[in-house]
């Protein structure tokens, strides 16, 4: 498992490296620094050597270092080295702030390796950290080729062969949109990739996004890798700044953990290795040991959903399976999933002060993990139907598509909230649930999940391209799994299954409804690779669950 913070955050944990510990700053900016070379340079490959004349002669980091340059290895005869080739050409963008400070130590270590560099200095000198202002005087003393982007005035007048851009413009303190001089050399900056094919790597974050949320800020400028350091940021998982940020290599330039500890994490993801820790199936068990499932799910017409919660439910581990529904679905569930116990019920009988109210609470009494609402249907009885439920159950619930609609046109069925229910929304119910628009949903998805958690004692898992997860005390999860190949109908009836048996095994709520998603994601993967992006059916999520 690994966290992210955000960009506040990081800036604690930057100032308690330096100012508790006492590393000093130029020291992180120099690994900082090495670490962004290195990832140019892998993109140069062949081209950086060929470049220096001596083939797989590449200098070490330590080399690059001012007076400490690595000359040619004796004993080689001079017929033997081959002529070097033109430079490779690197163009790096840098701010005022320490963003742009390592950009300038970049360009200084990738000059000394061989490459062609031209650093264009964006913004108001007199406003450039004391860093920036160290890394510029040695950029100078070495030589290296500085333009200030307020002399640029077309993309013409920037290298148009450049095969390797730094953006090192903003980092992670932005927090409002780009305007202006910055604007204007950003969409230069963008004219000069198109045209060119260069490569990009941002250092830290991509220019233009918020570091906590992933908005674009006006403006941004897409990366191939980014290169951040110690920790990432939260808005290089959630969209839209996941697509911008391209590859994420982790740097670790020096940060201590208790420089972590002291500022916090925003968002834990989990990670292959974490499968450790799902449930061990007992050798001694039995199908009552691991767990019993009640689906109440499917109306006429919509069994398809209760058979996809219900087979994934199984294919997670869950011991016993059984679906209340409507008696037309019988014939269809027993036929397609034998496995399963079908129950039945007359939806006109749902009156809360009758026989059906005992008939519901036996059958609560006898799950240990509700699911309620996939494919159930907005008649009016389901109302009595989700309150009667979740008045009776003492067990995990998973709410999720109808019931969730019915929680949001009759908002008072939220008294019966308790920190045993899972939500499930998709943007457009989290909507209806809240009220905000699904816009404002997207640009903070983390808050928006963490809020409506808080305020009703529930988990709540709000899907996205980037799922998120949230808990009543404010701990939350980023999914990091998962394809656009899972966007069609059933998936998320799917997870509703996979988070059922989780629970079913055991599993506590928050993280039954975590690794829940990440499962989920991981056997779309899967389920993708097999079968291709447009052929993968939700069905096809849940058998490739086995393969995880």
């Amino acid at each position: 498992m690994r966290y992210t913070v955000t960009g506040t955050q990081m800036k604690q944990i930057d100032r308690h490296t330096i100012e508790e510990i006492g590393i000093p700053s130029v020291v992180l900016m120099e690994r900082a620094a090495l670490a962004v070379a290195e990832a140019v340079s892998a993109m140069l490959g062949g081209k950086l050597q060929a470049a220096s004349g001596l083939p797989g002669n590449r200098t070490e980091a330590a080399s690059d270092l001012p007076g400490n340059r690595t000359e040619v290895a004796s004993g080689l005869h001079a017929e033997a080295v081959p002529p070097r080739m033109a430079k490779p050409q690197v163009l790096i963008a840098c701010g005022t702030g320490n963003n742009g400070a390592d950009g300038i130590a970049v360009g200084r270590i990738l000059q000394a390796r061989g490459c062609d560099v031209t650093v264009v200095l964006a913004g108001n000198p007199d406003h450039a950290t004391e860093e920036h202002r160290l890394q510029q005087r040695i950029a100078e003393n070495l030589g290296l080729r500085l333009v200030k982007a307020e002399d640029i005035e077309t993309a013409d007048q920037l290298p148009g062969g450049c095969e390797v851009m730094v953006d090192a413009l903003f980092g992670i303190g932005l927090t409002r949109p780009i305007e202006g001089g910055y604007r204007k050399l950003m969409e230069l900056l963008k004219e000069v990739k198109v045209r060119s094919g260069a490569k990009v790597v941002a250092v830290d974050i991509p220019s233009g996004i918020h570091a906590d949320t992933g908005e674009v800020m006006g403006i941004a400028l897409p990366a191939d890798v980014t290169v951040t350091f110690g920790y990432e940021k939260s808005g290089l998982l959630l969209y839209p700044g996941r697509s911008y940020a391209g590859r994420v290599e982790i740097a670790e330039i020096g940060f201590a953990e208790m420089s972590l500890e002291a500022a916090g994490r925003d968002a834990a993801v989990l990670e292959p290795e974490d499968l450790k820790n799902l449930p061990e199936r007992q050798a001694d068990g039995n199908k009552g040991t691991f767990g019993k499932v009640l689906l109440i799910a499917g109306s006429v017409g919509m069994s398809g959903a209760a058979y996809l919660s219900a087979l994934a439910a199984y294919r997670t581990g869950a011991g016993l399976v059984k679906v209340l529904t409507v008696p037309e679905n019988r014939p269809i569930l027993q036929a397609g999933l034998p496995e399963a116990i079908v129950e039945v019920y007359d939806p006109e009988a749902v009156l809360p002060d009758g026989s059906f109210d005992a008939f519901l609470e036996s059958q609560c009494d006898w799950a240990d993990v509700i699911v309620m609402g996939p494919g159930l249907g907005q008649d009016s009885y389901v109302e009595s139907l989700v309150e009667m439920v979740l008045s009776h159950a003492y067990v995990p619930v998973v709410l999720d598509a109808d019931g969730l609609n019915a929680v949001a046109e009759h908002p008072h069925l939220t008294r019966y909230f308790t920190e045993n229910i899972i939500l499930t929304p998709h943007m457009g119910e989290m909507s209806r649930l809240t009220g905000m628009p699904v816009a404002e949903l997207k640009a903070d998805p983390l808050q928006a999940a963490r809020d409506y958690s808080s305020r009703h004692s529930v988990v709540c898992v709000m899907k996205d391209a980037a799922t998120v997860i949230a808990e009543k005390e404010g701990a939350a999860y980023i999914n990091a799994s998962g394809c656009s190949a899972m966007a069609k109908a059933g998936s998320g009836d799917v997870l509703t299954g996979v988070i059922a048996g989780l629970l079913a095994r055991g599993m506590e709520c928050v993280e039954a409804a975590a690794y829940g998603v990440y499962l989920h994601g991981l056997a779309g993967e899967a389920a993708a690779e097999a079968l291709g992006a447009n052929s993968l059916l939700a069905r096809d999520i849940a058998e490739h669950l086995s393969r995880i």
